[in-house]
């Protein structure tokens, strides 16, 4: 699809950063106050909240717990919130070795050290992958998965060989090694204007917060990401799983498409899953809860009454 296509083009791209100095505020940096902050494994934890089913909430690639501020706000008073931020981004350094497989062994010391039953788990891209895979690896252990545009497998690679995944990967690797900051920042910037949010102007302020993690470590998980494809595990998921699928016109391929194209596309690239539903989000890019926070929020509350 031609989203993954641009998405590979601008991991390649390179360039000075289109802009030199950050404003003074980025209304999207401040965070609300955590009850309690800890380390679970490599991740970096916030608990809000205080009673209610356990909500486990993992950004995507580059994010931190910036992201997840307007779902903070609005489930805390139900739920008890744990907002995860994966080692090498928003600051946080990274960690030797296979990142993304240490954050599935994290992920589970959380349930497991905190005794969390039947937890659902809220992850954006990234974070929505993962989620899959924990979901599919202790399936007894999960009450529900929603999905914010993460997939099983990355758009557009779903009909690639198996042993072309590594290949892939590792191309991915070779070709990004030694990014410079200023180059990330730039592509960041690039990103979020093409596929991440509507809004220029939220673009930038948000390129600007992606920009603080680190490129190797950014590069790393994208590659795993693309090398990997769950799909043969779907079956295996026993929660519920809702997945919602961003649309905006103006990015669609065919200007005949409409939103049921995309909803049907993402509903059979999770073919096999036990009990899912796609629901599309219109009006939004990748990062749907920033540019649709009340539809997403509508629709988080709406699969978690249904559990």
């Amino acid at each position: 699809m031609k989203q993954a296509a641009l998405l590979i083009a601008l991991m390649f791209a390179a360039g000075a950063p289109a802009y030199a100095q950050e404003a003074p505020r980025n209304r999207f940096a401040a965070t609300e106050v955590a009850s309690e902050r800890f380390e679970a494994g490599a991740l970096a934890v916030e608990r809000h909240g205080k009673r209610g089913t356990p909500l486990i909430l993992i950004p995507g690639l580059a994010s931190g717990s910036w992201v997840w501020q307007d779902a903070i706000r609005t489930f805390r008073d139900d739920h008890v919130l744990y907002v995860v931020t994966l080692p090498g981004f928003d600051g946080r350094a990274p960690i030797p070795g296979n990142m993304l497989g240490e954050v599935q062994r994290s992920l589970h010391q959380l349930i497991s050290s905190r005794k969390l039953v039947k937890p659902v788990l809220v992850g954006h891209s990234l974070g929505g992958t993962l989620s899959l895979a924990l979901a599919q690896q202790h399936p007894d252990m999960i009450g529900g998965v929603v999905s914010i545009d993460g997939l099983p497998v990355f758009p557009g690679t779903e009909d690639m060989q198996p042993e072309q995944r590594p290949q892939l990967a590792e191309g991915i690797m070779r070709r990004m090694a030694g990014l410079t900051p200023a180059a990330f920042a730039s592509q960041q910037q690039q990103y979020m204007r093409s596929i991440g949010v509507v809004d220029m102007a939220r673009a930038d302020e948000l390129a600007k917060l992606t920009a603080r993690s680190d490129p190797a470590a950014t590069v790393q998980y994208m590659a795993a990401v693309m090398g990997q494809d769950l799909r043969p595990g779907l079956p295996q998921v026993k929660a519920p799983v809702l997945v919602l699928a961003p649309f905006l016109q103006l990015d669609a391929n065919d200007p005949n498409a409409g939103m049921a194209s995309k909803v049907g596309y993402y509903t059979e690239l999770m073919s096999g899953t036990p009990r899912v539903n796609v629901v599309g989000i219109p009006g939004a890019r990748h990062f749907a809860m920033i540019d649709q926070p009340q539809r997403v929020t509508d629709a988080i509350r709406a699969f978690l009454k249904s559990l």
